[in-house]
């Protein structure tokens, strides 16, 4: 007897990274992020998709794109439980939980006005906040202000 479900396809990559495990509702500030509306590459991206551990998800597919620790440090500021699988020849070669570091240089922006960071040419530096890490706050270096993961604003 035929099964006539519907099936749903997305295509494999031969090459290249699937982030996955990203909380639904910020899949487009990863995309924004990473800039990834400047890759010439195919993308593919899936939302609202069940999971067990964050209710609904995201997925990203990038072909024949590789990202540096740099990168991997933003999407763990919104995405603190993503993972990333590094496909070669249509093989995972590399599994990998993102992992907010304790420290993080230049790539999120002080929400306090007055902070040196935003009216002289110095590099950002926070310190991550709580240590379990499930919710990442940021405290300024200099001025000590904390951001919240609501607020923050990564570049």
């Amino acid at each position: 007897m035929a099964d006539n479900k519907p099936k749903l396809q997305v295509s494999a990559i031969k090459n290249g990274t699937v982030i996955d495990h990203i909380p639904a509702r910020h899949l487009f500030k990863v995309i924004s992020i990473l800039n990834l509306d400047h890759i010439k590459t195919q993308i593919t991206f899936g939302t609202n998709l069940e999971s067990k551990k964050l209710g609904y998800k995201a997925i990203i597919k990038l072909s024949e794109v590789y990202f540096k620790d740099e990168d991997i440090n933003k999407i763990a500021l919104i995405a603190p439980h993503a993972k990333l699988n590094i496909i070669k020849d249509f093989n995972v070669t590399t599994k990998r939980q993102v992992e907010v570091p304790d420290q993080i240089k230049g790539i999120a922006k002080c929400g306090n006005p007055n902070c040196i960071t935003n009216n002289d040419n110095v590099n950002t530096i926070f310190y991550v906040l709580p240590k379990d890490k499930e919710k990442v706050a940021l405290k300024c270096h200099y001025c000590e202000k904390i951001t919240d993961p609501e607020d923050m604003e990564v570049f």
